[in-house]
């Protein structure tokens, strides 16, 4: 009975050891758009940094927008952690957020920042053509240079991108089209349905195209910078380029919630996300954001990759008040083709 009485004990311990480091900080939590990969070590850091225990789940932008608008009333969460920030200008519509604005909001550019404090920059996150060096050398093709070089027949059934139901990343792409075409709708939606007819399929994810890509399985695809070199870091034989007419950039931004149950805490992680203690991070941990914070330097790879591409920012507040009928008319004019 003792034994007995002794590893019970024991493993009564072993259960609350655990658990009680766990209580012993203050939770907060979170939707992410960032995959856990880049989301988890900021989070872990975050904690290191102020004790505050982040509880997160991962969605693309629409999925996390969809959720917060049905959690309206009664929240879930604290907080919007990264993503395009057209979808938090949407949720701005929605009156989702509430306004914050942290000791680095005088600091950052206007671009970086709602004027009201509903959404604050962390980085940007600019778009990219990524191709597969195999397929182009078996086609005689050079890495993409321009929109019109997609439309290229060998590029028939090989093109990977995200869909706009639920991609922020695609949601950016379709505004930088039409931001090409002097938004001018019709013209750029006669380019997407072109464009279509090449596309092999729309991913749920904005970097879920990046390894097919990378393995061959597609030619290339329409990415941002962070998940395009990412592939490239990993290994596999790909190529990036930029289109000389232009391509866009969107703001990764953060948003604490109307209803949050934790506004103190989600405070402090906005805090933490706005200044150089958490942007400096961006280098050791090899996410290929360039920083919002001007303190920050751009890894100097990542610099070097961007330097002499046109790449223009999209307009926050007309992407943020289109987004909806844009998307639908994606989906009813382009998508079926």
């Amino acid at each position: 009975m003792r034994r007995f009485e002794l590893a019970f004990v024991v493993g009564l311990v072993c259960i609350l050891i655990p658990l009680g480091s766990a209580f012993s900080a203050e939770n907060l939590n979170a939707y992410s758009i960032w995959p856990e990969n880049w989301a988890r070590p900021m989070f872990e850091e975050f904690e290191k940094a102020t004790g505050i225990h982040v509880n997160f789940l991962r969605f693309s932008s629409g999925e996390a927008l969809a959720r917060i608008i049905a959690e309206k009333n009664n929240p879930r969460v604290d907080l919007l952690f990264g993503g395009p920030v057209e979808t938090h200008i949407a949720g701005i519509k929605e009156g989702i957020f509430e306004i914050y604005k942290p000791p680095t909001f005088g600091v950052l550019s206007a671009r970086f920042k709602d004027p009201e404090g509903y959404w604050i920059g962390i980085a940007d996150d600019p778009l990219v053509f990524m191709s597969n060096n195999k397929f182009l050398k078996e086609n005689n093709l050079k890495p993409p240079t321009s929109w019109e070089d997609l439309l290229h027949p060998a590029y028939k059934g090989m093109l990977q991108m995200a869909d706009a139901r639920t991609s922020g990343t695609a949601v950016t792409r379709i505004f930088s089209i039409l931001e090409v075409f002097g938004r001018d709708e019709n013209k750029g939606f006669e380019y997407m349905k072109k464009l279509r007819k090449n596309v092999q399929v729309y991913t749920k994810s904005g970097g879920g195209g990046t390894i097919p890509v990378g393995l061959g399985q597609a030619g290339a695809g329409i990415f941002f910078i962070v998940d395009a070199l990412k592939t490239k870091q990993e290994g596999y034989d790909v190529v990036i380029s930029f289109p000389k007419e232009g391509i866009g950039t969107s703001v990764e931004a953060i948003a604490l919630l109307k209803g949050a149950k934790n506004p103190a805490l989600g405070k402090k992680m906005i805090d933490w996300s706005t200044s150089p203690a958490m942007q400096n991070l961006y280098a050791k941990y090899k996410i290929n954001f360039v920083p919002a914070h001007s303190e920050v330097k751009t890894e100097a790879s990542l610099a070097e990759v961007l330097k002499g591409a046109k790449i223009f920012p999209i307009e926050e507040t007309w992407a943020g008040q289109n987004r909806k009928r844009i998307v639908e008319r994606w989906i009813s004019d382009v998508l079926p083709q």
